[in-house]
């Protein structure tokens, strides 16, 4: 992989890292418990503990993604990165720019 492309995907590693921070701050606040003495209606109350759920499901992914970013991050400089950890080809650098956490190329990616 050209420099070009490391610097390319690494601006955008730091751009979704940061993004990724927000939305867990976001997403932090958003799934705070519901409190009983609040004056919901019992479909109301269901729904706020349905959207906490969902929420925090989010959130989980939001945070595996972050440490996935951060883990890219620290490997861009190696030579490995951008080597598929399955079938040991390069990633196609488009599809790194688009997932820059992906340590696996379409193909290998596809088959899990």
């Amino acid at each position: 992989m050209d420099g070009e492309n490391k610097r390319v995907i690494k601006e955008k590693i730091v751009e979704l890292i940061h993004k990724c921070q927000e939305d867990i701050l976001n997403m932090e606040n958003n799934t705070q418990p519901v409190k009983p003495e609040n004056s919901l209606g019992r479909i109301s109350r269901m729904d706020a503990i349905n959207n906490k759920s969902v929420m925090e499901a989010a959130l989980r992914n939001t945070k595996n993604k972050l440490a996935k970013l951060k883990t890219a991050l620290h490997r861009i400089d190696n030579e490995n990165f951008g080597i598929c950890s399955s079938c040991k080809r390069e990633i196609q650098s488009k599809r790194l720019i688009y997932m820059p956490e992906s340590d696996r190329c379409v193909r290998c990616a596809s088959r899990t």
